[in-house]
């Protein structure tokens, strides 16, 4: 990042380090771009606050599902403090999720989209979505 980025320009780049960091199985350069107190609202679930839940979800995530996004594109307000994803998640199911079909390895591709908050250069909520239903059928529930 320049001296002469915009703070839409910061925070784009910001939301594209976190997405690389997904995407090179780094979950802990992935955590280091939120804050302390993150809140990371799950697609059609609850809101966990705070690294350390965050960090507790990537690790679960990990042990049942392989994924790599594509097609990103980031989008980001003229200040800086709100930012958009839209990417495609290329998948596999690996361990049955509670209360979810069961994982024989099923592979899916699913659209999917993130809303985030950015606060002091950190990311300070992350709200993802996609179409349960489409997953759902995908992998055979």
């Amino acid at each position: 990042m320049t001296m002469h980025s915009t703070p839409a320009e910061a925070t784009r780049a910001l939301i594209e380090s976190y997405y690389a960091a997904f995407n090179e199985g780094r979950p802990q350069g992935m955590l280091d771009l939120l804050s302390e107190d993150v809140a990371h609202d799950i697609n059609q679930g609850k809101r966990e606050a705070g690294r350390a839940a965050f960090a507790a979800f990537l690790d679960h995530m990990n042990v049942s599902y392989r994924e790599r996004l594509t097609d990103i594109v980031v989008f980001a307000s003229a200040d800086g403090r709100r930012a958009a994803a839209e990417f495609v998640v290329h998948g596999e199911y690996l361990k049955t999720d509670a209360g979810l079909p069961e994982a024989r390895g099923q592979r899916y591709v699913l659209p999917a989209g993130a809303f985030f908050d950015v606060r002091d250069g950190k990311i300070a909520r992350v709200t993802n979505y996609y179409n349960l239903q489409d997953w759902t059928a995908q992998v055979g529930g």
